[in-house]
């Protein structure tokens, strides 16, 4: 497997946490809102459900979700992230990192002003109609639904189609990855009234457990995730 990483130092999307929905903006100002809600779901969706390259792939091709070995502290993953709408305003533009660190022995992984337990990343999903649906293998499909509320009590729902399109080597900044593409169409809705369709295509590393890129087009809003530093000790 090839690739090419810098040795850097840290941060991933936007301002990470239970407010920024990972990070995606959108268009209008509920669009937006919209954006942030979700975002913070994704971002924990995805910290529990991140690729494993230690869990490597079968004789088919197939990967497994990661185990708590496949983890390290010190490991870091950094992403630049920009959201704009189709009329050129920019509603997010940043970077994001995440580390894994060790508190009192116990290994977790930092997401903004949050740290999750490693153990909770790697626990499998029980849902029907999951993020991720484990093992990983080029053709497979699924239904992706999520509900959230936000702070201000706002409710909102994201359904989708997801398909795995490819498996092959992804070039972004911080280098060359054999990647999955990933691709979800489908529709978010809210209490407020908000009703957009929606397509997000995501590259996933198992050799770096994590996503590599993230597009996003809903409704007037797009936006764009990229891994530009990916490092962990020698």
């Amino acid at each position: 497997m090839k690739s090419s990483s810098k040795q850097c130092i840290k941060i991933i999307p936007v301002a990470v946490t239970n407010s920024k929905e990972e990070s995606l903006g959108k268009a209008s100002l509920q669009t937006l809102k919209t954006y942030f809600s979700m975002k913070s779901q994704i971002v924990i969706l995805f910290a529990f459900v991140i690729l494993s390259a230690c869990n490597g792939p079968t004789k088919s091709g197939i990967f497994k979700q990661p185990t708590l070995a496949d983890y390290q502290v010190g490991e870091k993953w950094v992403w630049k992230y920009k959201g704009i709408t189709t009329e050129g305003e920019v509603r997010s533009d940043g970077k994001d990192t995440r580390e894994i660190v060790s508190v009192n022995g116990v290994l977790g992984m930092t997401i903004g002003n949050d740290t999750i337990p490693v153990t909770d990343i790697v626990k499998p999903d029980e849902s029907k109609t999951p993020k991720y649906d484990w093992p990983l293998e080029v053709g497979k499909k699924w239904k992706y639904e999520n509900n959230w509320k936000s702070q201000d009590g706002t409710t909102g729902s994201q359904n989708q189609d997801a398909e795995i399109l490819s498996y092959r080597e992804e070039t972004v900044e911080a280098g060359t990855f054999m990647a999955y593409t990933i691709k979800y169409t489908g529709k978010t809705t809210n209490s407020r009234g908000y009703n957009s369709n929606e397509e997000e295509v995501w590259l996933y590393s198992p050799e770096v457990k994590n996503f590599i890129k993230l597009t996003q087009t809903q409704g007037d809003f797009f936006y764009v995730e990229e891994l530009i530093e990916y490092s962990k000790p020698e």
